[in-house]
């Protein structure tokens, strides 16, 4: 019989036993699971480094958001996921977030390339043994919702690079337009020059911010 070793990481720790509970508990024929897990990013980073030269993961479990939403960290589950593939390529890594937004799962699916991505309010133990199983034998699996943001993703003829959707995703989550340049690293008539760009290309030339955000998100874009 194999051992599955999976690393689970998320800031809430009542999440984390629960994954640790479920798994272990899963009946997988020809394996055994062992679940470990971390509360921080570096925690979570410094169990990745140290399993490159012992046993390494089979499969990590990540959020996206390694921190309370009140309080400024460095690094996101984005992050270590991206560090993840660089140290240890052949493990396989799920997503379980609670993020939902299209920009934020293809961001995820570009930089990282993940084998499972989960919206968390579509996890029930059956789900997550059918995901954990998938991700084995045939990956990749994707939840309902995130294969939903994934499909309206698809279907778009609009072409925008990333600064583009980074602009739109800070002006979805209320980041004013003086505090933009913080965040995308244009000045602030680049900024104002790509969204009257962006205006044209969405049909809203004579709108205000909030008509081209409605239309990005009806795009798949946010």
């Amino acid at each position: 019989m194999k051992t599955l070793r999976i690393l689970a990481i998320d800031d809430h720790e009542m999440t984390i036993l629960g994954y640790k509970f479920i798994l272990e508990r899963i009946t997988f024929e020809g394996y055994s699971i062992i679940v470990d897990t971390a509360n921080t990013y570096e925690m979570g980073k410094q169990l990745i480094e140290e399993s490159v030269d012992s046993y390494k993961y089979d499969i990590l479990f990540l959020d996206v958001q390694l921190y309370p939403p009140n309080e400024a960290q460095p690094h996101t589950g984005e992050d270590l996921g991206k560090l993840a593939r660089k140290l240890v390529p052949d493990t396989k890594i799920m997503y379980m977030s609670s993020f939902s937004d299209n920009y934020r799962i293809n961001s995820i699916l570009k930089t990282v390339d993940p084998d499972a991505y989960l919206i968390k309010n579509d996890i029930d133990p059956k789900t997550l043994e059918e995901a954990v199983k998938t991700v084995v034998l045939n990956p990749p699996y994707y939840s309902a919702k995130a294969l939903a943001a994934i499909r309206k993703q698809l279907k778009n003829d609009i072409d925008l690079d990333e600064k583009d959707k980074k602009i739109l995703y800070h002006l979805s989550i209320g980041t004013k337009n003086k505090d933009l340049e913080k965040h995308i690293r244009l000045s602030p008539s680049s900024i104002e020059n790509r969204k009257r760009h962006m205006k044209s290309l969405f049909g809203t030339e004579n709108e205000n911010d909030l008509a081209l955000i409605l239309a990005a998100k009806n795009r798949g874009f946010i």
